[in-house]
């Protein structure tokens, strides 16, 4: 079928009639119609009304070098002339997942050297639980089935990677799968208190060796954890958060997953997120920025620990995919990998985007329903209140955020609402006006916020 010019509502009641899509409230959809996206460049989105929405969440987190990049595009189209499809069964493999595998292991943290791949972070996880427990069982201690995760944990929407994860309305849909346990995250917001940042890390990660002991060591195979809580809204851990979990971990003998699915690819700053935060996890999640979204794909990155007893006793690991590695995924994710270094982004977001991200950011922390601002590299994040004294939270949890949200798109900027946090997660190509711009609007869409809910 050939895409035209039809007017937008054609393409909406073709949407309604027939597409089931992710997250969506299908009454609601159903009755006013999705927004129609026709076409993308730069750090702009255009839908079929015409609007131009500067896209301040890179899609879902993942358009880290932004729209329009040919050398992807040429990447994509050369590497479908050669050879568009083969699988890696059958003891075979292409010259582009060969090259993308070397790439990876010398840009994650050391030790990380062999890659397994998935089309996306949810099967990548799900992959992780069956990496993780077959390598128990190979040491002979096939009770470590229990995986630990937080509250707020994002890490798939497969009934497996959903039950990991922390959100508790995934849950209720089906995906309460036996065998995850969850903790409290450190979410100074709501829960430091009056204590101060070290105290607050050491009882935070202290949660964990509480939930090992309860459930007990012989029975927990790994703790999983975003380095920062992406779709839980922006959870940045105090410092020091980290270096008491790598501990309890080493101390219980239980693997520590790092799901860099959103903090990967330089948006912290740095390649990946451990390696500002000084990780060293036994596994890795990868997707994402690893093709800038351009096309579907995922990575895990396995310890040589989890390898080496891999290869030595497991014999066929009996998992996998048709498009495990699959030659153009590979081909665009190598051409975005070189352009991220050409355009220096790793650099530019640690030196200049990041930290002038935060200092904007703050210019909004006085104003009447900011309760706390927060930036890490670029992600960033506002919490709505409805009073600063305590301060007071909405007790109609997620009205404002979602009233927030719709003003900035209606003044052209798409932004994310997470209970009612605002959450920008903008392309790593963004410039320093760009930024401007998205807190102009930002505070346009605050101000808004406020009228309607009577606060001066």
């Amino acid at each position: 079928m050939k895409i035209d010019n039809s007017t937008s509502s054609t393409w909406q009641q073709m949407d309604a009639a027939h597409h089931l899509a992710p997250f969506t409230d299908y009454a609601e959809i159903r009755e006013h119609g999705a927004r129609v996206i026709t076409h993308a460049d730069g750090h702009y989105i255009y839908d079929g009304d015409g609007n131009m929405i500067l896209d301040a969440m890179a899609g879902l987190w993942c358009v880290n070098v932004g729209y329009g990049q040919q050398s992807l595009v040429d990447a994509a189209t050369e590497q479908m002339r050669i050879l568009p499809y083969y699988n890696n069964f059958f003891k075979t493999t292409n010259q582009p997942v060969a090259a993308l595998s070397q790439r990876l292991a010398e840009i994650t943290p050391d030790g990380l050297n062999n890659v397994f791949y998935a089309n996306s972070g949810s099967e990548a996880n799900d992959t992780i639980i069956r990496m993780v427990r077959h390598f128990w069982a190979l040491e002979g201690k096939p009770a470590k089935r229990k995986i630990i995760g937080r509250t707020y944990g994002y890490h798939g929407s497969t009934v497996m990677a959903a039950s990991m994860g922390g959100m508790v309305d995934m849950h209720r849909q089906a995906a309460d799968q036996p065998d995850f346990e969850h903790i409290r995250p450190p979410y100074a917001f709501l829960y430091q208190g009056n204590s101060d940042e070290a105290e607050f890390a050491a009882h935070s990660a202290s949660l964990l060796e509480d939930k090992i002991v309860e459930v007990g060591a012989d029975n927990v195979a790994a703790f999983i954890a975003e380095p920062i809580q992406g779709a839980g809204g922006v959870i940045i851990p105090p410092a020091g958060y980290f270096d008491h979990i790598q501990a309890i971990c080493k101390r219980h003998d239980i693997l520590f997953i790092a799901d860099e699915v959103i903090t990967g690819f330089g948006r912290t700053g740095h390649w990946f997120a451990s390696q500002a935060m000084g990780l060293a996890p036994d596994m890795m999640t990868l997707a994402k920025g690893l093709t800038s979204g351009y096309v579907p794909m995922s990575a895990v990155m396995v310890g040589d620990r989890v390898a080496q007893r891999l290869i030595a006793d497991g014999g066929e690991f009996y998992h996998g995919f048709t498009y495990s590695g699959h030659p153009v995924a590979s081909a665009v994710a190598l051409a975005n990998l070189d352009l991220i270094e050409e355009l220096g982004l790793v650099t530019r977001v640690r030196d200049e985007t990041g930290p002038y991200l935060a200092s904007a950011l703050a210019r909004l922390a006085d104003h009447p329903i900011v309760g706390e601002v927060r930036s890490y590299g670029m992600l960033g994040a506002i919490e709505l209140v409805k009073s600063k004294d305590g301060p007071t939270l909405f007790e109609d949890v997620g009205k404002a955020g979602a009233l927030c949200r719709d003003h900035a798109i209606a003044h052209g900027m798409m932004m994310r609402a997470v209970r009612d946090g605002m959450i920008m997660s903008p392309p790593l190509t963004f410039t320093t006006q760009d930024i401007d711009k998205m807190v102009d609007i930002v505070t346009l869409a605050l101000d808004k916020t406020a009228a309607d809910l009577g606060i001066t």
